[in-house]
């Protein structure tokens, strides 16, 4: 009978997947480098293939590896899932409190509940809907147990699963652009530029695209607090915006609003599945991730 590959192995190589270095994940799984790398190497020498590309300061996947980590985990949450039914926990339901933006929530997180709750039958969903920043301070302080977002990760504390890409378009109203042309960087001058924030989170990825070469200057700047609200001002003519496509597919199709600066490729982001990396049900978020990726936006 072929040997199966242990548990415990399987937890290092998850391990060195997601930090991309041995001697931090040898921390997260409490053993020396040495013995964690002996792991590796067992893994490695039974699967008959190499898991990982080494280099002196970090390690990546190879295409085998990258091949076995949603299996790896997988089964890591399958073995979690035994010891709960053997200490009879599975007969109650796990509630989470998921936060999300306030755009991506109504359109996408909460029509997807009935299927996530088919999906995955032990699990309860709750939703909160906040800006960025009050999203990951609730995540910090254990009001959310874990956050849809695309914001930037600052505490080190935070762990992120990818969900899916996130583009963006610099848009404008078509009866806005008919009577006062962008067609180039210095017509800037001429528009209102829109943003949820001061910091302008969403113009960065115009920003800083790289055929941009620096910020431009507007007219002025105004400040609305959501998305959505910043989208329903660029639709009334009251100024230009970057927004995620998502949120304008259907008014760029319908000739409402036109994309500006076409022949600038903007940054995009990605929408990923924020929780405590200390969290003792770190498997089950990788479930849960899972589950959304089955459902990318539209």
């Amino acid at each position: 009978m072929e040997a199966l590959p242990s548990i415990e192995n399987l937890r290092c190589f998850e391990a060195a997947a997601r930090t991309e270095n041995f001697r931090a994940a040898a921390k997260l799984v409490a053993l020396t480098p040495a013995a964690f790398g002996q792991r590796i190497k067992q893994l490695e020498d039974q699967l008959g293939a190499s898991l990982f590309l080494r280099t002196t300061r970090s390690v990546r996947l190879t295409t085998e590896g990258q091949a076995l980590l949603p299996q790896a985990r997988k089964i890591l949450v399958e073995a979690g899932e035994c010891a709960r039914i053997v200490r009879g926990e599975l007969g109650t339901p796990l509630s989470l409190t998921v936060g999300t933006r306030f755009e991506l929530g109504l359109s996408w997180l909460l029509p997807l509940l009935p299927e996530l709750e088919r999906a995955l039958p032990q699990l309860r969903a709750n939703l909160y809907f906040g800006s960025g920043p009050d999203l990951l301070a609730r995540l910090a302080d254990g009001t959310l147990d874990c956050v849809v977002t695309s914001a930037r990760l600052p505490d080190p504390s935070f762990e992120g699963e990818v969900l899916f890409e996130e583009n963006y378009a610099f848009v404008a109203a078509a009866a806005l652009i008919e009577h006062t042309p962008f067609r180039r960087r210095r017509d800037a001058i001429r528009h209102r530029l829109l943003d949820v924030d001061a910091e302008l989170p969403l113009y960065r990825y115009l920003r800083d695209a790289p055929g941009l070469r620096g910020a431009m200057r507007f007219e002025d700047h105004r400040y609305l607090g959501l998305g959505e609200a910043v989208k329903r001002r660029v639709i009334a003519g009251e100024g230009v915006a970057v927004l995620p496509e998502y949120m304008v597919q259907a008014e760029l199709a319908d000739g409402s609003l036109v994309q500006l600066l076409r022949s600038v490729e903007l940054l995009r982001d990605h929408f990923r599945l924020v929780f405590r990396s200390a969290d003792l049900r770190r498997e089950r978020f990788f479930e849960f991730a899972e589950a959304l990726r089955r459902w990318p936006l539209a």
